[in-house]
């Protein structure tokens, strides 16, 4: 009887059993309930922070800034560039036509060249204006040709068509530049924006989303920014180019027209 009474459902040992099995479920249950609320926190900071460009760029480090600025002056001069190429590359096309048409018309090359005067606008006008002031100027007081005419002339015209090429080409170089470089300079301003985001869950000792995040979206940024630069400026630039070798091409074939009518009086003087 004493026995029982001591294994009974009320005994000390399975009161002991049943209290050692509450204690060890205790902790499970504080560690599940821990981490469901730290998921939440995570989730709801990840859901307040503010994604956007101009967010993401406050937020970054003062060398990423200063990559994502340089960047953006990059982008808008070459934007400027290629606006203005293209108004005058479509100026100086309209200028050669009209040109053109004057020249073969039919009318006396002195009378074109006064009516050009002595300023001319337009390459071609300028090429021509060179090519006829060195015929001028090859012409003794008795009529006679001075000796290496036509030598003169053509390089005075070569050295009309260099200048206009020059004029043409200025601000490709840039766009070049800005092709080739800017998605290094964007990418630098990545490494360092992730080097600053490690040193930042490194410190905090917390690799939730909330602490991650931002920093790895203001490194990207970089490189996007650095991409919007390059690939319009690689684009245009070989459309550019590609339209001033046109244009000169065209001013050579006429200074090669031009000397070869030259040519001609030359030889029946």
């Amino acid at each position: 009887m004493t026995k029982m009474c001591w294994q009974g459902a009320g005994s000390p040992v399975r009161i002991r059993q049943q209290q050692g099995r509450k204690t060890a479920a205790q902790p499970e249950q504080h560690t599940q309930k821990t981490g469901t609320l730290m998921e939440t926190e995570a989730l709801a900071a990840a859901q307040e922070i503010d994604f956007s460009l101009l967010a993401l760029f406050a937020k970054a480090t003062i060398t990423v800034k200063v990559v994502m600025i340089l960047l953006l002056l990059m982008s808008f001069w070459s934007w400027a560039i290629i606006v203005q190429r293209h108004l005058i590359y479509r100026r100086a096309k309209r200028e050669a036509a009209v040109f053109d048409t004057a020249f073969w018309s039919g009318e006396p090359l002195d009378e074109l060249y006064e009516k050009i005067g002595p300023e001319p606008k337009g390459a071609s006008q300028k090429i021509f204006a060179s090519g006829m002031l060195e015929w001028r100027r090859s012409h003794r007081q008795d009529g006679g040709l001075i000796a290496g005419a036509q030598a003169r002339i053509d390089r005075a015209m070569n050295v009309a068509i260099a200048r206009e090429n020059e004029r043409l080409g200025t601000g490709l170089s840039f766009l070049a530049t800005t092709g080739s470089t800017a998605p290094f300079i964007g990418l630098f301003g990545t490494v360092w924006g992730i080097k600053h985001a490690f040193e930042q869950i490194a410190i905090s000792q917390n690799t939730n989303l909330a602490i991650v995040a931002p920093g790895i979206a203001e490194a990207l940024l970089a490189t996007g920014i650095g991409l919007v630069a390059a690939i319009p400026a690689v684009v245009f630039y070989n459309k550019l180019n590609a339209d001033s070798e046109r244009i000169v091409g065209g001013y050579e074939s006429f200074a090669d027209e031009f000397a070869t009518i030259l040519s001609r009086q030359l030889d029946a003087a």
